[in-house]
């Protein structure tokens, strides 16, 4: 059988087709269909024995799953007129698409294996009895399902009739998640899907203002306890190396906290506070004239003249003449 212009093609994949329900791609058992790999045309199959019935086309070759895609070749069967009619088609691109033939084994209608506008149960697993030319392809109208006795449904006519599990209302859950998250937002429950995703865009702006304002107001505060605690070791009340410490002091218990600590801190005495440095007079308060030893009364005048002037007013009502 002499065979040209082989082109891949689609065969099934899991999205949603026409009819309302879809067949997941890795469910599809291919073992008896690749012991006979029959292409059929738009999924007849010759019952009646009469000449006019359409023959199968061909076979299917390099069958195989590519990601969430089944894949293979159909090749034609040069010996039958019909079947080089649509090859001529199929190489022309005039024909272009193929549809699978399956028999449903098992199905599901958990959430997790629905898409939203699905009506019927997802196939979860199935068999591939055949595979059809079609003239309106894709996962749209190219699906067929058949029965126990390997009787084809025609779901066109069916109305939806199918041996698959309706799905009465597959958004409910979905609506319902939506009434509670209005809830939860603070809104009524009749808000649309749109103003609450709205409404929560809003709240993430708001959050990320929040958080920004929490890292400035942060930020300064950090600032303030460094500038406290430098000020606590100009002062004298502990050394430099105890900065670190008093600052992670006061991140942890705040900067109110860390103040009314350092207050507590009573700045290091120095040697140098105790001793008289040379040459400098000492300053002594008194109270009257007369309390000044005499020896003292000319250091008094010279040093301390204001207050040589307050004491000798105070004694004898009259300023002193401060000539020298």
């Amino acid at each position: 059988m002499k065979q040209d212009n082989k082109k891949q093609v689609v065969i099934s994949d899991s999205s949603l087709n026409s009819y309302g329900f879809r067949v997941l791609t890795g469910g599809i058992d291919l073992t008896q269909y690749r012991r006979n790999p029959i292409l059929l045309w738009m999924h007849t199959r010759p019952f009646r024995g009469t000449t006019d019935e359409v023959l199968p086309l061909g076979h299917v070759e390099d069958l195989h799953i590519d990601g969430d895609s089944l894949i293979g070749t159909p090749v034609f069967d040069e010996t039958d007129e019909f079947a080089r009619r649509v090859k001529a088609k199929w190489n022309a691109g005039v024909l272009k698409m193929v549809g699978a033939g399956l028999r449903v084994i098992e199905e599901s209608t958990d959430p997790e294996v629905l898409l939203q506008g699905q009506r019927f149960a997802t196939v979860t697993k199935s068999k591939l009895i055949e595979v059809s030319i079609v003239d309106i392809g894709a996962n749209d109208n190219a699906i067929a399902l058949y029965n126990e006795k390997n009787q084809i449904i025609n779901l066109a006519l069916s109305k939806g009739e199918i041996f698959l599990t309706p799905i009465t209302n597959p958004l409910t859950s979905i609506q319902m998640d939506v009434k509670q998250i209005a809830l939860a937002l603070g809104m009524p429950e009749t808000a649309t899907e749109q103003e609450v995703l709205q409404k929560a865009a809003q709240l993430r702006e708001d959050a990320s203002e929040v958080v920004r304002l929490r890292k400035e107001a942060q930020d300064r505060q950090n600032e303030a306890i460094v500038a406290l605690v430098d000020g606590a070791i100009s002062e004298g009340k502990f050394t430099a190396d105890k900065k670190d410490h008093f600052v992670e002091l006061g991140k942890k218990v705040g900067l109110v906290s860390l103040k009314e600590t350092l207050e507590l801190i009573t700045p290091a005495k120095r040697p140098s506070n105790f001793i008289q440095p040379a040459n400098t007079p000492a300053t002594v308060e008194y109270k009257t004239l007369s309390d000044v030893p005499t020896d003292k009364l000319e250091a008094l005048r010279k040093e301390q003249p204001e207050q040589y002037k307050t004491l000798y007013q105070k004694e004898y009502g009259i300023m002193p003449e401060m000539n020298d």
